[in-house]
């Protein structure tokens, strides 16, 4: 049976948030069209100048979110759930549906990720991709997984410059909420010795194990399923955590047992807004010396105080 795509078009403005409650359908299965940036992205980012003509036609005003809905599930309740939502958010929006065979939808936001250098020192580069120029970067090679980070969205780039200007031979790495590993991969590829990646969805860690055997760093790769550091044991001179404000807050309150006294604590994936949060939770333990920000997103690197 055919799948159903469920297309919600907003007010590029609004695709943060018509993202985040459209995941809240489905766990897996969406992808964003957003070209509002197009330009800018292109020379920033993938540090090319000639933009595919198909790409620079489309509407820079409007963005969208693909939502893919199972056979066994209801589209019907899928759009009604959307569009409550939507409507209570006060975000303007129109829904569109088809047909989709499986097979496409797995398959559909791939031509979306294309290789992209990220930071000084490294290229993410999707196993699909056969033709990239790689310079003197090291090759990340990704396999994302249906729900999990490809290293495009700002909250992973962010942390990655923040990772390689951290990682020094011989440190071992905490990843908490590893997703699809690209973090752990990255700091083993940036010379650290040990990685630790944790995420409490088990197919998150079966993926960043794959990740690691792509990269041959998997002898020095340790997935953990759990939730944040119930199952961790140790020390460690990097901890990571790419999620959101709230669980970073969570996990501030006792990540100090982790800690050498010297130890720099990444914290990324959150949204401006919430930064004072944050920083309230590290206030009396950690001094952040680093911070970098980019679309209203923030990253911060901290150290506890002495």
């Amino acid at each position: 049976m055919d799948w159903t795509e469920v297309t919600v078009t907003v007010d590029a403005a609004e695709i943060d948030r018509a993202s985040d409650i459209a995941q809240m359908v489905v766990p897996y299965g969406i992808y964003i069209e957003d070209y509002s940036h197009l330009e800018e992205e292109a020379k920033e980012i993938a540090h090319i100048d000639l933009i595919d003509e198909e790409l620079l036609k489309k509407d820079r005003t409007k963005a969208m979110v693909h939502v893919y809905i199972s056979p066994e599930e209801s589209p019907a309740e899928a759009i009604a759930f959307l569009s409550e939502r939507y409507n209570a958010e006060g975000i303007r929006h129109t829904i569109t549906t088809a047909n989709c065979v499986e097979e496409d939808w797995i398959n559909n936001w791939k031509k979306y990720f294309k290789p992209i250098p990220v930071g000084e020192k490294l290229l993410i580069r999707p196993t699909w991709e056969e033709e990239y120029e790689a310079d003197d970067r090291v090759v990340l090679n990704l396999e994302p997984g249906l729900a999990f980070g490809t290293g495009t969205h700002e909250t992973t780039r962010l942390c990655m410059e923040l990772l390689e200007k951290t990682i020094q031979p011989g440190m071992d790495v905490l990843d908490v909420g590893c997703g699809s590993g690209i973090l752990s991969v990255a700091a083993l590829l940036l010379g650290a010795h040990n990685a630790v990646g944790v995420d409490i969805d088990p197919l998150a860690v079966k993926t960043a194990i794959q990740n690691a055997e792509r990269n041959q760093v998997q002898e020095r790769f340790t997935g953990i399923c759990g939730d944040l550091t119930e199952k961790v044991n140790g020390r460690f001179h990097v901890v990571v955590a790419n999620i959101v404000a709230d669980v970073i807050v969570k996990l501030t309150e006792d990540i100090e047992q982790f800690l050498f006294p010297d130890s720099v604590y990444l914290m990324s994936g959150i949204i401006d807004t919430r930064e004072a949060d944050v920083l309230r939770a590290l206030e009396g333990k950690f001094e952040v010396f680093d911070r970098k920000t980019e679309r209203g997103w923030v990253a911060l690197a901290a150290k506890l105080k002495k």
